[in-house]
């Protein structure tokens, strides 16, 4: 459902991750084995999402570690969106199992 209104795929299995565990905290590496991306793509998507003030970048040595910002003002909009959106993906393909 959220493909509908956020068109980049790698966006939106950041957003879900990020939205869905907001004490997560990972960096471009590690989220590209967990959401199985290619790095390049998933640094690109994390650069605008923290210009968007949706993550917070901290550098620990020569890596940059992203988590959410707890601050941002439409979080729990975007946390809501996300738990709907996989509840109705869910309940569309048990009806799909039921009816094929």
């Amino acid at each position: 459902m959220l493909d509908v209104f956020i068109t980049s795929r790698v966006r939106r299995k950041i957003l879900v991750v990020f939205a869905k565990y907001p004490d997560f905290k990972t960096h471009v590496r590690g989220l590209s084995k967990l959401i199985k991306e290619d790095a390049g793509n998933i640094q690109r998507e994390l650069k605008r999402l923290e210009k968007g003030k949706f993550l917070i970048v901290t550098k620990r040595g020569n890596t940059l570690i992203y988590q959410t910002n707890k601050q941002f003002p439409l979080l729990k909009e975007l946390q809501s969106m996300v738990i709907k959106s996989q509840t109705l993906s869910d309940r569309n393909k048990k009806q799909s199992k039921t009816i094929g």
